[in-house]
C-alpha cells in the first residue's frame, strides 16, 4: 500500500492509500489545504485537528451546495425532457396527419355549402340575363 506525503494548512502529514489512488488522494489533499489556507487566514494558528475539521465542514457545505445545484438541474432536465417528449409526441401525430392527407390523395369535390351557393349564382344570374333580354327586346335594341 503506497504512502503519500501531503501538506495541508503548513503541516505535512503521510497518508496510505490504495495503488493507483494517489493521484485523487493529492487532489483530495489540495482541496483541504486551500480551505485551511483560508481559515488561517481568517482565524489565524489553531490545532491541526480544529484546522482539519473546520476545512472539513467547509467543504461538507460546499458539496452540500452542489449536491442541490445537481437536484435542481436534474429537475429541469427531467422538465425539458418532457416537454421533449411531448414536442416529439405532436410531431409524430402531425406526420401521421400529413400521411393520412396524402394518402387521401387532393380532394375534388366542394362542400356542399360552396355548391348551394354557387348554383344560387348561377340562378340569378340567367335571372339578370333574361330580365336583360326581356328589357333590351322592349327597347327594340336587341
Amino acid at each position: 500500500m503506497p504512502e503519500v506525503q501531503i501538506d495541508i494548512g503548513g503541516r505535512s502529514y503521510t497518508v496510505a492509500c490504495q495503488e493507483g489512488e494517489e493521484t485523487y488522494l493529492r487532489a483530495a489533499a489540495r482541496m483541504l489545504d486551500t480551505e485551511a489556507t483560508v481559515i488561517l487566514g481568517q482565524i489565524g494558528r489553531m490545532t491541526s485537528d480544529r484546522m482539519l475539521l473546520m476545512a472539513g465542514l467547509m467543504l461538507a457545505d460546499k458539496t452540500a451546495a452542489l449536491e442541490d445545484d445537481v437536484k435542481d438541474l436534474k429537475a429541469r432536465i427531467a422538465a425539458q425532457e418532457k416537454g421533449l417528449r411531448s414536442a416529439e409526441e405532436r410531431l409524430a401525430d402531425r406526420a401521421r396527419r400529413i400521411a393520412e392527407l396524402q394518402e387521401a390523395g387532393p380532394r375534388t369535390e366542394l362542400p356542399d355549402s360552396v355548391t348551394d351557393g354557387l348554383a344560387e349564382l348561377a340562378a340569378r344570374a340567367e335571372a339578370l340575363a333574361d330580365e336583360l333580354e326581356v328589357g333590351a327586346a322592349e327597347d327594340g335594341t336587341a
